[in-house]
């Protein structure tokens, strides 16, 4: 994956706001998200992240959707769409607990301003 879209030293960067939204803008919530930026083998910069989601919201979500994206708000104008991001989990499922999943990107995020944030936000359906 190209490197010189992400903008940010090798560290974990905690993330004030973040959802998981489908095409109909029907979104969930992720709490306790933060995202890694590393250096991987090949000497290039790669991000990965993780969130906890309330398991059915998530199933939910995957029922009538196949891609899902995800929106970050990292604070001040820090705020970007990753376009239908890998999204891995764990095997075990109660519908009533939340997991952590993990997530990285299959192409480079877009960062948005704060006004299509606000603009994406408002349309979301929250579950």
């Amino acid at each position: 994956m190209m490197s010189d879209w992400i903008a940010f030293e090798n560290a974990t960067y905690l993330v004030d706001q973040a959802f998981l939204v489908a095409d109909d803008n029907t979104a969930a919530l992720l709490e306790k998200t933060s995202i890694e930026v590393y250096t991987g083998r090949d000497g290039k910069k790669r991000l990965k992240g993780s969130g906890l989601v309330q398991n059915m919201l998530l199933v939910e979500l995957l029922e009538e959707n196949d891609d899902l994206n995800l929106i970050l708000d990292l604070g001040e104008n820090y705020k970007y769409l990753m376009k239908a991001p890998r999204i891995t989990g764990g095997k075990v499922f109660s519908p009533n607990t939340k997991s952590f999943i993990q997530f990285d990107p299959i192409a480079p995020w877009n960062k948005i301003s704060e006004a299509e944030f606000t603009k994406l936000t408002n349309g979301f359906k929250l579950l």
